[in-house]
């Protein structure tokens, strides 16, 4: 009389082992769909920032040698406006 019980053992092992293969096939290819994704994004924002430093560079030209932005420090308009910051007031007064 022969027993067979490693053999169930060895099929389900293989089944199970396909599925974890087949898993990852799947993941791989979800993760090169969004490196895909990130690389045109890494692209984009790359162009983005190259037109916007040319727009400022255009309206504020580069002193050469050191860098610095020539601006008319009288001119209100031509200053870059900083967003007003809001003060919370503490937890402690809340008590």
């Amino acid at each position: 009389m022969r027993f067979y019980l490693f053999e169930r053992g060895a099929a389900a092992h293989i089944r199970k082992s396909r599925e974890y293969l087949e898993e990852a096939h799947v993941r791989r290819v979800e993760h090169q769909a969004a490196a895909e994704h990130h690389d045109a994004l890494c692209k984009m924002y790359a162009e983005r920032i190259a037109r916007i430093e040319a727009e400022i560079g255009e309206v504020f030209p580069l002193r050469a040698g050191n860098a610095q932005l020539v601006a008319d420090a009288g001119n209100e308009s031509a200053r870059l406006k900083s967003d007003s910051v809001l003060i919370y007031p503490s937890r402690a007064s809340h008590a």
